[in-house]
């Protein structure tokens, strides 16, 4: 069957569910045997229920050693080789007849004059109440949980993508990221030998960051954006430029912005700024 053959979800087998799986398991384990009294325990040691209650948690104890070995395997087999359904299935079986093998003998090596056959149905049975319920209520909070995450994460890069798109990130000449800046208030970019001058609105003032990293660099990690080179040594951000102004000296754009100076335009990127202008000023 196709289902058989699915892989399991990784976090059936991660370190710390495997933990919450043991524990839980071994509580349920002990609560069990102490509220219903199976494998014939209540006959085991004439004892009061307290001392029952010890030399029951030291045996259950001991039983369920058998799901610690088994998902201990179960841990570092996964890392190497695909876990399917099928296989999960057979394991979990595994440690049901295991765990069974080892009270089905412990309850025949007190009550030596019980069947065989008949101690170890008994022994399946409730050892199959001892392992499944808890296995089932925790697979249900596993998937629950990882579903939860996977929630998160999606929220997480939701909002990542939205702020990306939102932001222009500048990095400097050793890739570490050193200022982001909201696209509606970087204004421009310029060229100061080694370093670059990052001009951006603060609060409605004209602000400047100084960064170590060269202009063609800034212009390459702004490529497909509205941040386009005008001249050799300034890129702007053509969403917020004005007006481009003509005059003797040559082409500049204006913000519409006080103490912001124009910008020029060199003849190499006249005819792109142009193309450029009316584009994003549709």
């Amino acid at each position: 069957m196709e289902f058989l053959s699915q892989k399991i979800p990784a976090y059936i087998y991660g370190k710390g569910n495997i933990v919450r799986l043991i524990l839980l398991t071994a509580l349920f384990a002990l609560t069990f045997i102490n509220i219903y009294k199976p494998f014939s325990s209540s006959h085991w040691y004439p004892v009061s229920d307290f001392k029952f209650f010890v030399f029951s948690s030291l045996i259950i104890l001991t039983g369920v050693l058998v799901v610690v070995v088994s998902r201990i395997v179960m841990y570092h087999w996964g890392k190497k080789y695909t876990i399917t359904v099928g296989r999960y299935a057979v394991w979990i079986l595994a440690e049901i007849f295991f765990m069974s093998l080892f009270y089905a003998m412990y309850t025949l090596s007190v009550h030596p004059e019980r069947e065989y056959l008949g101690t170890f149905k008994e022994s399946a049975i409730n050892t199959s109440l001892v392992l499944l319920l808890p296995y089932v209520a925790l697979h249900f909070y596993f998937s629950y949980q990882e579903k939860e995450r996977r929630l998160r994460a999606l929220e997480e890069d939701r909002e990542e993508s939205v702020l990306k798109h939102n932001v222009y990130n500048f990095y400097d000449e050793k890739k570490e990221l050193r200022l982001s800046v909201k696209k509606e208030h970087l204004l421009y970019i310029e060229s100061a030998d080694n370093y670059v001058l990052i001009w951006y609105l603060n609060k409605n003032h004209l602000t400047k960051f100084m960064l170590r990293n060269s202009l063609k660099a800034i212009e390459e990690s702004l490529d497909g954006t509205h941040v386009r080179r005008c001249h050799r040594s300034f890129i702007v951000n053509f969403e917020q430029v004005n007006v481009i102004r003509r005059q003797k000296e040559g082409l500049f754009m204006e913000f519409d912005m006080e103490n912001v100076p124009d910008i020029p335009i060199s003849k190499t990127y006249t005819e792109k700024v142009m193309h450029w202008f009316m584009a994003y000023s549709v």
